[in-house]
């Protein structure tokens, strides 16, 4: 019974033309969010994976009775890569329209620009879907095998989006198993690339019970598969106890500020006394006088001013901080460049008596957020970024490790840059001495919204990727500390002013991802690839 809807489903899907096609390719790129958080409903994602097999198939049955020219095979592949971009315009309109949030902050400012978020963004990431498709349908056989092609192509556009024009990975593919915690610790072998091509491989398969032309055996292999992530993940939990650095005690200061406030310098002695107030707190089960924490971590860029050439407001927080604790903040940082300044988003360390310590540059900036590309140009038509420092953030020279009295060195990750698999420690991976993954983000653009709970759990990927525990503060939230298998020590929702106290994980052994970030996925990868264009060999010599 089953099979004959799906059955009946896919014909409607194969035989579709015009904009029922485009129509059907789109809301099964919508339904695939569902994969996603705050839903995390990992088996929607086979809805657009399954479509996709279809569409192809579709495609196909447009092409001559025999692709013989390069140029009737290149008409049919586009002839795919339409469907692909009416199924990847559904899957990231549905899954970044909250981006909108950020353009209403200063309404008066940005709201002009709200379609180029919330529609323009995703009509340019579904061209990467298109191209996967293209490259799916260059593969294509007509065997049950053909799901390998989809995951060739996809895990292919999937991983040239995380690079591309400096690289936008969110909401890839394979988070529909990387948000899951047991199936997502493949994600220690394979990482999160590996793991999109699992991904495709695997959700695409159910669209084999409607094949007409026999062969279930990849069905098979990819039930296998589900099973095989699911056992390696939930053994590796089972057997990985968690441990804390008995030393350090962490508080995390989650202040929900409102983002207008964070502009306005005349706000910064009543923000920093809310600030000081917050994490001064005395939580229960400790005695009055007893030192709650060794470390205090505060969010990305919290001040309206610069806290650094702002020496009455370091000295009431050096003040404030007990005798051997530190802070890690978010802070923007500047230096003098003859009669102009250079502006920097950083976390700095500071010390009682408001000694800063150590500063870390922020290297991978936000386009049009932080900066302008072609800013000239931009310029000259009166566009703006949205942080309110003139010319924009620079980019720090590289990433490396920041170093806190008391504290492991931790890999420095603001914002955004704890969403790029492979790239959250410095260029010697592990090697560099990495104990933790320290992330200060702030998400208040994105008010309560599915926004902060996606980059959530993209940054707890991070931790299970590279065996480390992340220690993450954020504005608005989601706050967490996180053991390196992904576990969630404690956490503080979206939308609440508190602080978070707790203890520091343990990492693990350097996992084969952080030890191979690239290596690893792209075998996986290449066995895919050898799969598919060995049942395209297999049905040229069959039909011959």
């Amino acid at each position: 019974m089953i099979s004959k809807s799906i059955s009946r489903f896919s014909d409607t899907v194969i035989l579709a033309t015009g904009w029922r096609r485009w129509l059907l390719s789109f809301f099964a790129g919508v339904i695939g969010v569902l994969a996603l958080p705050p839903f995390n409903f990992a088996p929607a994602i086979a809805v657009p994976m399954c479509v996709a097999v279809w569409l192809i198939d579709g495609a196909v049955g447009r092409s001559p009775p025999a692709e013989v020219s390069l140029r009737s095979r290149l008409s049919v592949a586009w002839e795919a890569s339409k469907a692909g971009w009416w199924l990847g315009f559904g899957y990231f309109l549905a899954g970044l329209w909250w981006l909108g949030s950020a353009f209403l902050v200063e309404a008066d400012q940005f709201a002009w620009a709200l379609p180029l978020g919330v529609i323009g963004l995703p009509a340019l990431l579904a061209f990467f879907m298109a191209a996967g498709f293209f490259v799916s349908r260059l593969l294509w056989s007509n065997s049950a095998w053909r799901i390998l092609a989809l995951a060739v192509g996809l895990g292919f556009s999937e991983w040239l989006r995380s690079v591309a024009f400096t690289g936008f990975p969110w909401n890839n593919i394979g988070m529909a198993l990387g948000g899951n915690l047991v199936l997502g610790q493949a994600a220690s072998l394979v990482g999160l690339h590996g793991l999109t091509v699992l991904t495709v491989a695997i959700a695409a398969a159910p669209s084999l019970l409607s094949d007409q032309r026999g062969g279930r055996t990849p069905l098979w292999v990819a039930t296998a598969a589900v099973f095989a992530v699911a056992i390696f993940g939930a053994v590796r939990l089972a057997t990985t106890p968690e441990r804390f650095n008995s030393e350090v005690r962490l508080r995390i200061m989650q202040p929900n500020l409102a983002q207008d406030d964070k502009f306005r310098p005349e706000a910064m002695p009543r923000i920093l006394s809310r600030y000081l107030e917050l994490s001064g707190r005395n939580p229960s089960g400790v005695a009055a006088g007893e030192q709650p924490f060794t470390h205090l971590v505060w969010p990305e860029s919290p001040f309206p001013v610069l806290i650094s050439r702002d020496p009455d407001s370091l000295q009431r927080i050096g003040d404030f901080l007990v005798p051997q604790a530190t802070l890690l903040t978010g802070a923007a940082r500047a230096e003098s460049l003859g009669a102009a300044a250079r502006y920097f988003n950083s976390i700095q360390v500071i010390r009682p008596g408001g000694v800063i310590a150590d500063s870390y540059d922020k290297v991978h900036l936000v386009p049009f957020g932080e900066y302008l590309p072609f800013r000239a140009a931009l310029d000259a038509i009166g566009l703006r970024q949205f942080v309110h420092v003139p010319g924009g953030f620079e980019a720090g020279r590289s990433r490396r490790l920041i170093r806190a009295p008391g504290l492991p060195a931790a890999s420095a990750l603001i914002c955004y840059e704890a969403i790029f698999p492979g790239a959250v420690t410095p260029p010697e991976g592990r090697a560099a001495g990495a104990e933790l993954l320290l992330n200060v983000t702030n998400d208040g653009w994105f008010g309560n919204t599915p926004g902060p709970r996606q980059h959530f759990a993209q940054a707890r990927l991070r931790a299970i990727e590279e065996g480390l525990p992340l220690v993450r503060a954020a504005n608005t939230g989601v706050s967490a500390i996180v053991d390196p298998l992904g576990r969630i020590v404690a956490s503080l929702p979206v939308g609440v002013e508190d602080v978070l106290d707790g203890k520091l994980p343990v990492p693990t052994d350097p996992t084969w991802y952080s030890r191979h970030p690239v290596l690893s996925p792209f075998l996986l990868w290449l066995l895919v690839l050898t799969g598919a264009l060995a049942a395209r060999a297999g049905r040229r010599r069959a039909a011959r």
